[in-house]
């Protein structure tokens, strides 16, 4: 592997049973069931290993009325990972499911767009419905990190280590960033929430829990050009992404896959 090559796991902590009208602005009329799949990521290579978000606990899910699969931290020990070990975490945005399990990473920096930390405890946040996937507790808890000196701020597109990059995509939050790591496969892109399943990237369908649906509908455009192809893509809520890749190891099948890897034939 060199320098700047990475492997990257998608970790599944998190489910959800819903309806496939709830995941479309607009609606769907086939109104069948499709559940979102929550993730966390992580990069792993000669820079060390770097988070990609942090999910949420046990007590924001039974408030969200949602199941926990298995807590982030056994999910990341089962690759090797021991998240009291780990020094970076790229936050991709500040919604509740993303930034979560505040003390779970003691020793870490944590990697946030500018926008996005101004957006969270701007004006915006008067009215109600734009709180709707923000908590105050998340939202305090990074601003603690500030004032301890645990934040990093990027604006725009930045060089995290070589071989991964930030970009600032905004749409469903006005300071989301996808992450471009550089795969023994080519550059693959850690979409998070710019796109939360295939089918919104795919078909130019937006999730109806969105801050600018224009700007997510561009950030299709920029992560399919930041990505080798398509296929390069990677989904921020889509349970295809566990059939689509092969399992970490033995055992851990539709619980942590492999992104650097081929996807199946």
């Amino acid at each position: 592997m060199t320098d700047d090559v990475h492997e990257i796991f998608a970790v599944r902590y998190a489910h959800h049973d819903r309806q496939s009208p709830e995941n479309y602005l607009f609606g769907d009329p086939h109104d069948i069931l499709q559940p979102l799949a929550y993730f966390v990521w992580a990069i792993v290579g000669r820079h060390g290993t770097f988070i990609v978000d942090t999910g949420f606990d046990e007590t924001m899910a039974r408030k969200r009325g949602l199941t926990i699969v298995r807590p982030i931290a056994e999910g990341l020990k089962s690759i090797g990972i021991q998240a009291d070990a780990v020094e970076d975490v790229i936050v991709t945005h500040l919604h509740y499911d993303h930034c979560g399990n505040h003390d779970v990473f003691p020793k870490a920096r944590y990697h946030l767009q500018d926008t996005e930390l101004s957006y969270s405890t701007g004006r915006y946040m008067c009215h109600p419905l734009m709180r709707i996937p923000f908590e105050a507790d998340d939202v305090v808890a990074m601003v603690r990190k500030v004032f301890a000196g645990r934040v990093v701020f990027h604006d725009g597109t930045e060089q995290i280590a070589p071989g991964i990059t930030v970009h600032r995509i905004g749409g469903h939050s006005k300071g989301l960033q996808c992450v471009r790591v550089k795969t023994r496969r080519g550059y693959v892109v850690l979409a998070s929430d710019a796109t939360h399943l295939y089918s919104h990237v795919n078909e130019g369908r937006v999730f109806p829990v969105t801050f600018n649906v224009g700007d997510v509908l561009e950030g299709y455009t920029t992560i399919k050009r930041l990505a080798d192809s398509v296929d390069h893509v990677i989904p921020g809520h889509d349970p295809e992404v566990l059939d689509r890749y092969p399992a970490a190891a033995p055992g851990l099948e539709h619980f942590v896959v492999r992104l650097d890897a081929d996807p199946k034939t």
